[in-house]
């Protein structure tokens, strides 16, 4: 049955759905990441406090006076802060999240005939590919030791142009898919769809340009672990958010219908 529910409710459901995903996305990412994390921070401070020595080496009389130096500087936000954190952002990530989905679902019921339930794990699906695929393979999560400080502003925008490049390849494998749903063979209706995905993404792929900054020097093993479990974080998200929705536009769909006693 498609869906029929006010916006208002929608977006509740939404932004329910999202705080689930959210939290549920925090745990994996607390489970899964936080030791590579700090493996990852313990080789960068490894590394800083190398620096930091041949430095002090070097230095001359006229260095700063004792008990002054920037070495010493403090975090300033404790790892169990940071902790804590994690699933507020990751929380917070959910609810926003949540409440864009209930947009487009509102504005994707008017196009198509797919239920409520199928809508949600549909959008859920496409919203994983362009938001979190298609940047992944292209620019794939880096932990804290890895990437340069002075390319962060650079590296943000090619995430966004991946983001983009994704969007714009669900939009063109939707468009595939209407072009030909009235074909009898059911190869073709899968084919077109995957095909123009594919197409839009290679060429953003060409286009956009490679960033490696992975020292050589750095554990393959603790980077790839790293990126898994980021992508098993997202994964999660949407997920759960898909899942979440699904269920409970499906549970809304049965409390409101009709039971055969009062049909009768």
């Amino acid at each position: 049955m498609p869906l029929t529910d006010s916006f208002a409710k929608l977006l509740i459901r939404g932004l329910l759905a999202g705080l689930i995903a959210g939290i549920l996305a925090g745990g994996v990412a607390f489970v899964l990441g936080e030791s590579h994390i700090d493996a990852a921070i313990a080789i960068e401070e490894s590394n800083s406090a190398a620096e930091a020595e041949a430095h002090s080496h070097d230095a001359t009389q006229a260095a700063e006076p004792a008990g002054h130096s920037h070495d010493e500087e403090e975090a300033l936000v404790s790892r169990d802060g940071q902790r804590f954190g994690l699933f507020l952002a990751t929380s917070l990530a959910g609810l926003a999240l949540g409440a864009i989905f209930a947009v487009v679902a509102n504005y994707a019921r008017r196009v198509t005939t797919l239920s409520g339930p199928l809508l949600g794990l549909t959008l859920a699906t496409l919203g994983w590919l362009a938001i979190e695929a298609v940047p992944f393979f292209k620019y794939p999560a880096n932990p804290p030791a890895v990437g340069d400080p002075e390319t962060i502003t650079q590296r943000t925008w090619l995430w966004l142009a991946a983001v983009v490049l994704g969007l714009l390849a669900v939009v063109a494998s939707v468009f595939a898919a209407k072009a030909v749903a009235a074909q009898e063979f059911l190869s073709v209706r899968i084919a077109a769809p995957v095909l123009a995905f594919l197409v839009v993404v290679t060429i953003g792929y060409l286009v956009l340009p490679t960033v490696n900054e992975v020292g050589d020097d750095f554990p393959a093993v603790l980077l790839w672990q790293f990126r898994l479990s980021s992508l098993a974080t997202q994964a999660t998200l949407w997920l759960v958010l898909g899942l979440a929705f699904a269920f409970l536009t499906e549970r809304a769909t049965r409390a409101t219908a009709p039971t055969p006693a009062n049909a009768a």
